[in-house]
C-alpha cells in the first residue's frame, strides 16, 4: 500500500510502499479516507517518543484518521465492517501510522464512530486537537470561569478551545500572530489581539485591569515567556501550559493553579468530541485537503508554522 513516512530517525518524509497491516486480536482494519496532519506527527518522526517506546523503520507517520472499518481480528466487538470511524493511534512499536491507505487500530484505544454531521475528510482533522481542547477544559475546570486568554489561538487546538469555551459562556481573548479577527470572531472570540501589532499585556489590561480568570498558553516553550503571560492572570485564577512551561510552585504563591497539560487520548474523550460536533456548536476548521503523494510538502509547511486551520491528507 502507499504510505508516507521516514526511513530513519529525523529522516525526510517521503512516499513509501508499505505492507498492508493485518489486524490481530482486538484490532480492526480501517481503510483510511483521510488522515489529519498535526505537529505531533513530525515530532514523533524526529524521535519524540524514542525514550518511551521502540521505533520501527521505515516509520509510517500520522496519528489522526477517519475511515471505514474493513474487518477485524479475533475478539473484536465494538465495530462491524462498513462502519465509519475516526480516531487517534500511536502504535507500539511506533511506525504503523495513519498517512497510509490502511491502518490497524486496537478497539480498546482512541477510536469511535465518526460524527454523523460532517464528512470523513473533516472528521480526520478533529481527534488530536479536539481531544486536547476538551481535555484542557476538563483539567482546568474552565467552565467555572468567566474570562479566558488563549495564546496561539489560531492553531488547531486553539480554534477548538475557543469554540468550546465560548459555547460555555466564557469571554475569550484570542492572541494570534496574524490578522485573524474575523475568523476568530466567527469561532466565538470576544477579542482578538495580533501580537505583532499590539502589545498583549496592554490589550489585556485595558479589558481586564485585575487580570483574566484563566490562561491557556499553547505556544510558549520557555518558562520565562509563560511567566510573562501568567502575569496577566488575576490572583486565584488558573494558568495552563501545553509545553511544560508552567512553574507550579511560583504560581502557587499568587494562589494561581498552574497546570502542565498532556493529552490523555481515550475512546470516551473521542466520543464526547463527536457529540460536541454533532450537537452543532463545534466546527472542524479544515484549511486544505492534500493528496497523500503531496504529504511531504504539507509536513514541511506545517513545520514552518503559520497554519490557520487543519490540513488533511487524502490517500
Amino acid at each position: 500500500m502507499r504510505a508516507v513516512g521516514v526511513r530513519e530517525r529525523n529522516g525526510r518524509p517521503e512516499v513509501l510502499q508499505a505492507r498492508q497491516p493485518e489486524p490481530g486480536e482486538g484490532e480492526v482494519l480501517v481503510r483510511v479516507v483521510a488522515a489529519g496532519l498535526n505537529p505531533l506527527d513530525w515530532k514523533i518522526a524526529e524521535g519524540m517518543l524514542e525514550d518511551l517506546v521502540p521505533y520501527d523503520f521505515p516509520l509510517v507517520m500520522g496519528v489522526d484518521f477517519a475511515g471505514v472499518v474493513e474487518g477485524g481480528g479475533p475478539e473484536t466487538y465494538r465495530f462491524t465492517s462498513g462502519e465509519q470511524v475516526f480516531g487517534h493511534v500511536v502504535s507500539e512499536p511506533v511506525g504503523r501510522g495513519t498517512y497510509a491507505e490502511y491502518v490497524v487500530v486496537n478497539e480498546a484505544g482512541s477510536i469511535a464512530r465518526a460524527p454523523a454531521s460532517i464528512p470523513l475528510t473533516a472528521a480526520a482533522g478533529a481527534p488530536t486537537a479536539g481531544m486536547a481542547a476538551l481535555g484542557i477544559m476538563d483539567s482546568a475546570a474552565l467552565r467555572s470561569y468567566e474570562s479566558l486568554l488563549i495564546i496561539g489561538a489560531a492553531g488547531g487546538v486553539g480554534t477548538f478551545l475557543t469554540q468550546l469555551a465560548a459555547a460555555r459562556g466564557l469571554r475569550v481573548v484570542a492572541a494570534t500572530h496574524g490578522h485573524d479577527q474575523p475568523r476568530m470572531a466567527a469561532f466565538g472570540a470576544a477579542l482578538t489581539v495580533d501580537v505583532r501589532e499590539r502589545d498583549l499585556a496592554d490589550a489585556v489590561r485595558e479589558e481586564y485591569p485585575r487580570g483574566v480568570d484563566a490562561l491557556v498558553d499553547l505556544g510558549s516553550a520557555s518558562p520565562e515567556e509563560f511567566a510573562r503571560h501568567a502575569a496577566l492572570v488575576r490572583d486565584g485564577g488558573v494558568a495552563v501550559s501545553t509545553l511544560d512551561a508552567a512553574s507550579v510552585e511560583a504560581l502557587y504563591g499568587r494562589g494561581i493553579e498552574g497546570i502542565n497539560y498532556h493529552i490523555a487520548a481515550s475512546a470516551e474523550l473521542l466520543e464526547r468530541l463527536g457529540e460536541e460536533i454533532d450537537s452543532g456548536p463545534l466546527t472542524v476548521p479544515i484549511e486544505t485537503e492534500v493528496p497523500l503523494d503531496q504529504a511531504p510538502g504539507a509536513v514541511a509547511r506545517n513545520r514552518a508554522g503559520g497554519a490557520r486551520g487543519k490540513t488533511v491528507l487524502l490517500p
